[in-house]
C-alpha cells in the first residue's frame, strides 16, 4: 500500500509536499462556538497599503506585493515579501473572518521553495486564522528544491537562515504586518511543522520562547546533523559495493507482511498496524530464499543483512550508537522512495540525496574539508566533526523553562511507521525533557505516537493526524488534550478508519464491541511495564539555551 506521502512525493517538490502534510491543518475544524466567542476583526487599512518597508528588531522587512484574493471561500489579502537579506514569506490575511489568531508553518527538507500557506477548508469559521510560510532564506531551482543543498556551499547567511533564523524573523515580520492591517497584533500565535518543520518548532520553543503561544512539532529532526548521518547509513546499508541497490522495492511487501504476521497480534488486535513496534522482534532471516532461488516473496542473504542494518540504525565499529534508533518494524512499505531507490529520483533515494547534499554543502564549517555519501565514515570522530556546524541548527536543548513559564504549550507527535525519521528519537528527547523539567512535563508538553503512520502522513491503517484543534483548545481554554483522533483514508480519499491517540505512554485498547475502525470503541490503557525511553547514544543534550539567537 502506498500512502498519502508517497502519492504527494510522486507529484512534486518534497518541501511543498511535506509542507502540505503539516497543512493537515486544512482538515482543522475549530469549533464554531469558539470562533464566535473570539469575534472577528476587520482590517483598518487597505490591503495595497501594506506595500512598504517595516522595521523589526535587528532587521528590515520588505513587502513587495499585497493583493486581494480568494482561497476557496476565504477572501484575504495575499502579502508577499522578504526579510533581509532574502528570507521570503507568503502571508495571508483574511479580510472578513479574522479572529485574532496567527498560524505559521514550517517547511520540510532543506526548504528552498515558497509554498502558499493553505487556509483550513471546513466551515465558515476557518478563515479566522492568518497564515504564513517561508522558504527559509534561499530559493532553489532544482527539480526537488527540498533535496538541494548546493545553495549553501559558500553562503553562511543562508545556512543560518535555514538553521535557526528564518522562522523567527518571519514571525516578527508577520506580526508586525498583522498589527498594521488589523490595528492590533495577534491575540494568539501558533506554529506547526513536521520533519525539518518539527525541528524548527522545537528550536523556536528553545531559542525564541516568546514567539508562539502554542507549538506543534511533528517527527522533529531535532538532532539534525546526527539524523543526516543516519540517512547516509540508510543509503549505504541498502547499497552494494558496486553501487547498485541491494534491497529493492519489490521485496518490501513480503517483508512488511511477514512483520505483521509475526507481530500484529501483540497489541491484542489484528488490524494491520503495530501499536508499539518496539515489542516486535521479527528477524528478516525468516524470509531467506532457499539456496539458488531469488524471487519477490523472499530475501537473499544480502537483502536480509540490509534489512537488519536498516532496523538497527547507525553504529560505529565498537557498537556505539550514532543515532538513538533505527527504522521501526512495520515501516517497510514506506522504504520505497525514501530508503530504496526509485525512478522518480533518478534511481536514487530521498535518504541518499539528503545525505549527499548535506555532507557536500551544509555539514561542515565553510573553508573546511567536506565529505560525501560515498566516503563518509560512521565513527564517533565523524559524528563530532558534524557537530561543529550542526550545533547551529540542532534543537537539542532541554531548557524550555522560559517557554513553559510564558504559558507556552507544546504538542509533539510521531508516526510509529515513519520511514525517514526514527520515532524512538523523539521519545528519547521527551524522556530527557521530563527529567529536566521541575514538575510534571505533561502540564505543558505532551507526546502522541500514531500507529501505522509514516513520515508526516500516509501509511497503513492511519494516514492523517491533525493536532491543531487540540492545541488551540489547550492554549485558549486550558483544555489539555487527553486524546486526538487519527484518521485513515483509502486511495480515493474516503475515511476508512478512525482511532484515538492518547498522550504517551497511554495506548488505545479495543473495548471488545463495535467496529475496530471506529475511534469510539477504544479506551486508554497504561503500558504493562514501565517504559525505558532514554537511549544510550553518543549524542548529548543541552541543559541551557544554545546560541546564536540574534535576528
Amino acid at each position: 500500500m502506498r500512502g498519502t506521502w508517497w502519492r504527494r512525493v510522486r507529484t512534486g517538490d518534497v518541501v511543498t509536499r511535506l509542507f502540505a502534510v503539516v497543512a493537515l491543518v486544512a482538515s482543522l475544524s475549530v469549533a464554531t462556538a469558539s470562533a464566535a466567542r473570539a469575534g472577528t476583526v476587520a482590517p483598518v487599512v487597505e490591503c495595497a497599503d501594506l506595500v512598504h518597508d517595516f522595521a523589526v528588531p535587528g532587521t528590515r522587512v520588505h513587502v513587495t506585493s499585497a493583493q486581494l484574493a480568494e482561497d476557496g471561500e476565504v477572501a484575504h489579502c495575499a502579502v508577499l515579501g522578504y526579510v533581509e537579506p532574502k528570507v521570503r514569506f507568503h502571508l495571508k490575511l483574511p479580510t472578513t473572518t479574522y479572529t485574532g489568531r496567527y498560524l505559521q508553518y514550517g517547511c520540510g527538507g532543506f526548504c528552498g521553495a515558497l509554498a502558499a500557506p493553505p487556509f483550513p477548508s471546513c466551515g465558515a469559521e476557518v478563515g479566522g486564522l492568518a497564515v504564513a510560510a517561508t522558504d527559509d532564506g534561499h530559493a532553489s531551482d532544482a527539480p526537488v528544491p527540498s533535496l538541494d543543498g548546493t545553495w549553501a556551499a559558500a553562503d553562511q547567511a543562508a545556512r543560518d537562515d535555514l538553521a535557526f533564523r528564518a522562522p523567527h524573523v518571519v514571525s516578527m515580520a508577520a506580526k508586525r504586518i498583522i498589527e498594521e492591517f488589523y490595528g492590533d497584533p495577534p491575540s494568539f500565535s501558533y506554529f506547526g511543522g513536521c520533519s525539518n518543520g518539527g525541528r524548527e518548532a522545537l528550536l523556536l520553543a528553545q531559542r525564541y520562547p516568546h514567539d508562539f503561544d502554542g507549538i506543534i512539532a511533528g517527527a522533529p529532526v531535532n538532532a539534525m546533523s546526527a539524523l543526516l548521518l543516519h540517512q547516509a547509513w540508510l543509503a549505504r546499508a541498502t547499497t552494494g559495493p558496486d553501487g547498485r541497490p541491494v534491497l529493492t522495492a519489490d521485496r518490501l511487501p513480503a517483508l512488511h507482511d511477514a512483520v505483521l504476521r509475526h507481530c500484529d497480534h501483540l497489541d491484542g488486535l489484528v488490524d494491520g498496524q503495530l501499536d508499539d513496534p518496539r515489542r516486535c522482534d521479527h528477524d528478516p532471516a525468516a524470509l531467506l530464499c532457499p539456496p539458488g532461488e531469488d524471487r519477490p516473496t523472499c530475501l537473499t542473504p544480502a537483502q536480509v543483512e540490509a534489512a537488519r542494518r536498516v532496523y538497527a540504525g547507525p553504529t560505529d565499529a565498537h557498537g556505539n550508537r550514532l543515532y538513538p534508533a533505527g527504522q521501526e518494524r512495520g515501516s517497510e512499505l514506506g522504504w520505497a522512495g525514501w530508503i530504496v531507490p526509485v525512478p522518480e529520483f533518478g534511481g536514487a533515494s530521498v535518504a541518499a540525496l539528503l545525505a549527499d547534499h548535506y555532507l557536500k554543502y551544509l555539514a561542515y564549517p565553510l573553508g573546511t574539508p567536506h565529505s560525501s555519501l560515498a566516503d563518509v565514515r560512521f565513527t564517533v570522530g565523524e559524528f563530532a566533526r558534524l557537530g561543529a556546524e550542526g550545533a547551529r541548527g540542532n534543537a537539542m536543548s532541554l531548557d524550555l523553562g522560559e517557554f513553559r513559564r510564558a504559558g507556552g504549550r507544546l504538542i509533539l507527535w510521531h508516526g510509529w511507521s515513519d520511514q525517514g525519521v526514527p520515532p524512538r528519537g523523539l521519545l528519547d528527547y521527551y524522556a530527557r525533557l521530563a527529567r529536566h523539567d521541575d514538575g510534571d512535563v505533561r502540564r505543558w508538553a505532551r507526546v502522541f505516537m500514531v500507529p501505522g503512520l509514516q513520515h508526516c502522513g500516509g501509511g497503513t491503517g492511519l494516514t492523517e493526524f491533525d493536532p491543531v484543534h487540540a492545541l488551540l483548545a489547550w492554549v485558549e481554554h486550558g483544555a489539555a488534550p487527553d486524546r486526538i483522533i487519527a484518521t485513515g483514508r483509502d486511495a480515493a480519499g474516503n475515511v476508512v478508519r478512525t482511532r484515538p491517540v492518547f498522550p504517551y505512554p497511554l495506548t488505545a485498547r479495543y473495548t471488545g464491541t463495535g467496529s475496530t475502525d471506529d475511534a469510539a470503541n477504544f479506551r486508554p490503557v497504561p503500558p504493562t511495564h514501565p517504559t525505558r525511553d532514554v537511549v544510550d547514544w553518543v549524542g548529548s543534550y543541552l541543559h541551557h539555551k544554545p546560541g546564536p539567537v540574534a535576528p
